[in-house]
């Protein structure tokens, strides 16, 4: 009987008999199958998982990204308020001094504000003067947001989807917003499907650019670059001919032949013109015809004009 127990002990210690160590018990659970393998691709620490993870970073790194302007801007004064009001330029808040004075031009700002539904704040003067930067600001200023600029490449995708050959105004550091903001509204009214802006040296979509388009910055994009000359040959290779306004070009707007193809119209700053890369770059140069010696044209009204001889090839 001794022997008996000591050899069953001896057959519990090596797990021969028990039934959760045996073929049916975890030896058979570890010869389960763990299913297929998976592709290289997806194995974290295989070549191709690696190879695959960089080629999807590249590409959103190359994907079209849209940009803001660095701040939200402020429009002192209630006259500027006003007009700003009246021409759409879009607002996130009217600001106006504690005990300010109710007169006409306060009284139709809080009147457009509420058909726009645009909040009103009462402040403390010290407080809208630390907003404002210390501007003359008459008890009353209202908070413009940052403007969000397309992609350049948004402008050709405008055309596309509108079923229209594309025609851009491309501005080479125009620094006076005015001038930006009459060719953006210019772009608007002649059907150009929006305008490309230096990333530097050159005006943004502020609030004096917003007032002179007239509204028209909420129809049509504005894009930003940070090369021009790069951005003027990437329209070229999708096939459009880029045009410089130039004194000196070399065929007056009139006898252009190109403005019913494909088009980038190019428009220098006020004072110099066309930068020298940028007019390389050109594939044409035109000029304005002009009754006197008048020595140029300022770049929104440059812009206009040809956009206006544009748009009259076009019909």
């Amino acid at each position: 009987m001794a022997g008996n127990s000591q050899r069953k002990g001896a057959i519990k210690k090596s797990g021969k008999g028990n039934p959760t160590a045996g073929s049916g018990g975890r030896v058979r659970r570890g010869l389960e199958g763990k299913g297929p393998t998976p592709k290289a691709k997806d194995r974290p620490y295989h070549q191709a998982h690696k190879a695959a993870k960089r080629a999807e970073k590249q590409a959103q790194a190359s994907r079209p990204r849209r940009r803001t302007s660095s701040d939200a801007e402020w429009i002192a004064g209630r006259n500027p308020v006003v007009d700003a009001l009246r021409e759409g330029v879009p607002v996130n808040a009217l600001y106006v001094a504690e005990g300010a004075e109710r007169d006409g031009r306060l009284r139709e700002a809080f009147m457009l504000a509420s058909d726009r539904g645009i909040s009103l704040l009462e402040v403390s003067k010290q407080e809208l003067d630390r907003h404002t930067g210390g501007a003359v600001h008459q008890g009353l200023a209202a908070r413009i947001p940052a403007y969000e600029y397309a992609h350049p490449d948004d402008l050709l995708d405008r055309a596309a989807e509108m079923g229209e050959k594309p025609l851009i105004v491309v501005l080479d550091s125009v620094t006076d917003p005015r001038n930006l903001g009459a060719a953006v509204r210019s772009a608007a009214a002649f059907g150009a499907h929006g305008v490309v802006v230096p990333e530097r040296r050159a005006a943004g979509m502020t609030a004096s650019a917003w007032k002179t388009s007239a509204g028209a910055a909420a129809r049509i994009p504005v894009a930003q670059t940070v090369n021009l000359t790069r951005q003027l040959k990437a329209y070229q290779d999708a096939g459009c001919m880029v045009v410089g306004l130039a004194a000196d070009g070399e065929v007056e707007l009139p006898a252009m032949d190109l403005a019913d193809g494909p088009l980038v119209l190019v428009v220098g700053s006020e004072g110099d013109g066309l930068s020298r890369l940028v007019a390389e770059t050109c594939d044409l140069l035109v000029s304005i015809p002009m009754a006197n010696s008048v020595e140029s044209l300022n770049a929104g009204v440059a812009c206009g004009v040809a956009l206006y001889a544009v748009a009259r090839a076009r019909d």
